[in-house]
């Protein structure tokens, strides 16, 4: 169920292992939201252009990690946490281009979201 989208600065494209990260995110927040690892789905998102504060050179790399309703907040903040260590553990840094790493965490509600495995 946990849906995590993440969008990121193509000039990371090298820098960002995404495989090792949604891999490592599928197993690390498993267990903190009682979801099976086949049960979440990751996709990324090159952003080909963006433009950071006063426009000098900078990255960025954006999470969406979405969860069924019913979730405490501490428990979101305990994710959000840990997605964003994992991102920084999963970025080699790039000199001469900073990056920020933003991350949140949003409810799906528990009676709209369907799903079916074919």
């Amino acid at each position: 169920m946990p849906q995590i989208t993440v969008e990121y600065s193509a000039e990371l494209g090298e820098a960002f292992d995404r495989r090792a990260f949604a891999l490592a995110v599928h197993r690390t927040v498993g267990p903190l939201v009682s979801a099976e690892v086949a049960a979440f789905k990751t996709r990324f998102r090159a952003i080909e252009e963006s433009v950071i504060g006063d426009g000098s050179p900078a990255a960025m790399i954006h999470i969406r990690v979405g969860l069924l309703t019913g979730r405490s907040v501490e428990l979101k903040q305990e994710v959000g946490r840990v997605g964003i260590d994992l991102a920084r553990d999963h970025l080699k840094p790039v000199e001469g281009l900073p990056t920020q790493v933003t991350l949140e965490v949003y409810d799906m509600d528990r009676e709209q979201y369907q799903k079916l495995v074919i």
